[in-house]
């Protein structure tokens, strides 16, 4: 059973990069989300949020990668993030 909040794009064919692309924005949003609602609570966990902003770097500097990744890595990225996000959204 698939979750309708949650691209799937197990079946690419062709337009592998920007897949990728969206899945990594997808989940660089969750962690801006989760950033700033960290920020908003009456006591930030100030490790959380440098946790947080250190897997949206990471996210970010894959989201770079791809300009020189061939379809085939742009498609595992894809699939990687697709997946990334479902458990992020699952914690």
């Amino acid at each position: 059973m698939s979750d309708p909040d949650i691209p799937d794009f197990s079946d690419l064919e062709g337009g592998e990069e920007q897949a990728a692309e969206d899945a990594i924005q997808e989940v660089v949003n969750w962690y801006n989300a989760q950033i700033l609602a960290e920020r908003r609570t009456p006591v930030p966990d100030e490790k959380r949020i440098e946790k947080l902003k250190a897997d949206r770097e990471a996210a970010l500097a894959d989201g770079a990668q791809l300009a020189t990744a061939d379809p085939e890595e742009a498609d595992q990225i894809a699939a990687a993030y697709a997946a990334r996000l479902k458990e992020l959204k699952q914690a």
